[in-house]
């Protein structure tokens, strides 16, 4: 077994194909976290299979974007940093990674700006060319409250080049929420 898992590239070609998979499998996590900050369920979806299993009792794109959009209602702002992502290869089409993530939550509702660290433990497959997550699970370390809640332009002066613009800047972020029915 590698470094990289129990399958052995045998030749430069497979070696380079498990180097540009590393990339895009890496990417799929950047995505992740980007869509869900933004709000931009429909790109998010796309990082799955067509048949994707939510839950117990659903399958596909359609049920994934509803549960997500369900999920990510419940909180305001999320702020998701990528950390460590291990990756190890199954074969050429196979693969499982651990993404370490550090996460802010706002909840409104709750009158809460939380902060934690959990880890995704993810199962990928290639399908004609292209890398999915096949499964996440969610491990949580911790999540807890921060003592003082950011609020807009927190620490910055009122010079429009250094006000804050995020997540509002994201055209998905005011679509997903008049989805929702509420302001974002």
């Amino acid at each position: 077994m590698s470094r990289l898992g129990p399958w052995q590239p045998a030749t430069v070609e497979e070696r380079l194909d498990r180097m540009e998979s590393l990339a895009a499998i890496r990417q799929l996590a950047f995505r992740y976290a980007l869509c869900l900050d933004t709000r931009d369920m429909d790109t998010l979806v796309q990082l799955f299979p067509e048949d994707v299993r939510v839950g117990r009792d659903e399958r596909g794109r359609a049920a994934l974007h509803r549960w997500f959009s369900q999920t990510m209602s419940a909180m305001r702002t999320s702020v998701h940093l990528i950390g460590n992502h291990v990756v190890d290869f199954d074969d050429a089409d196979h693969a499982r990674g651990v993404v370490q993530v550090r996460d802010e939550l706002e909840r409104p509702d709750a009158g809460l700006w939380q902060v934690g660290v959990l880890q995704y433990w993810d199962r990928y497959v290639r399908i004609d060319g292209e890398w999915y997550f096949e499964r996440r699970k969610f491990h949580r370390y911790y999540i807890v409250d921060a003592l003082e809640r950011p609020r807009a332009g927190a620490g910055l002066d009122h010079d429009p080049l250094t006000t804050t613009q995020l997540p509002e800047a994201w055209p998905s972020w005011g679509a997903f929420w008049k989805r929702m029915g509420k302001d974002g």
